[in-house]
């Protein structure tokens, strides 16, 4: 039996995110499930850059 992992981002920051990038209506429509792998990345590569960001200013 697999476990289930558990998310490293807030749901508030999922969905801040997508709001970001312009994909809140699918995610508030179908959910994470339906973002196209392309969007999905884009999401990653936006959160990883606001994690640089905040441990430069730290």
């Amino acid at each position: 039996m697999s476990k289930r992992r558990r998310g490293v981002m807030s749901k508030e920051l999922r969905y801040e995110l997508a709001k970001e990038l312009g994909v809140a209506d699918i995610v508030k429509r179908e959910g994470f499930g339906a973002v196209s792998s392309r969007d999905c990345g884009n999401l990653v590569r936006l959160a990883i850059q606001r994690a640089e960001g905040s441990l430069k200013r730290q």
